[in-house]
């Protein structure tokens, strides 16, 4: 259900901006992506699992509020995530 710390740690170095970024926007979207889409696979094969639908709403806000801030901020930057991410075809 929950990806795995090696995995974690392939989205992290791709994302960074620098040598040890784990905060930036970018991360943190790519991280919560690939939460979000175990969570979503569990969801449609567990679909009585209220509780972990909830935690999969919850990292969908998170998301959102995060790419949000980013399009604000920095276009370029937004745009070329969700491009690499393949959010919003």
């Amino acid at each position: 259900m929950a990806i795995t710390k090696e995995r974690k740690n392939e989205i992290i170095n791709e994302y960074a901006r620098h040598e040890g970024d784990t905060g930036s926007p970018e991360v943190q979207i790519a991280v919560l992506t690939a939460e979000i889409n175990a969570l979503n696979e569990h969801a449609q094969v567990h679909k009585k699992d209220h509780h972990s639908y909830r935690g999969l709403m919850k990292k969908v806000g998170h998301r959102r509020n995060l790419l949000a801030y980013l399009r604000k901020n920095d276009v370029a930057r937004y745009r070329e995530l969700i491009k690499s991410l393949g959010l919003r075809r």
